[in-house]
């Protein structure tokens, strides 16, 4: 049994983590646009992640909705329910790239009122990426 729960743990660690390509795509892409890239930083994840921006006409920021604890669950503003954005609670987040980019493009959008950069999209998953 004791094998079981140590597979079991080990299994949910391994699907906590993004997909690898696409950190290797936002990373190539952020190489194009400045040759300086040197590379994601949680720590860039997680401020945009609070970023406040007012370009919709009220302030709002990505845990407006998802909340300030991304383990948990959200609520879009028609008060429909988002799973939570971190893997380590929701271990399908960032395992499907035409998800994620979809989803990026939306959100984006919505409270930036722009595109995100192929380096915040890296920073944003390495920070969630990084949650325990």
């Amino acid at each position: 049994m004791r094998i079981f729960w140590g597979l079991a743990s080990l299994c949910a660690v391994t699907l906590a983590q993004a997909n690898p390509a696409l950190l290797d795509n936002y990373a190539r892409e952020a190489r194009a646009a400045d040759p300086a890239f040197a590379g994601f930083s949680a720590e860039r994840g997680r401020a945009l992640y609070f970023r406040e921006s007012s370009a919709s006409g009220k302030p709002m920021q990505c845990a407006s909705c998802h909340t300030t604890n991304p383990r948990q669950p959200g609520k879009t503003p028609a008060f429909r329910q988002i799973e939570p954005l971190a893997p380590v609670a929701n271990p399908m987040r960032f395992t499907d790239a035409k998800k994620v980019e979809k989803w990026f493009r939306r959100n984006c959008d919505d409270v930036f009122r722009r595109e995100c950069s192929a380096q915040e999209k890296g920073d944003f998953v390495r920070w969630l990426s990084s949650l325990p």
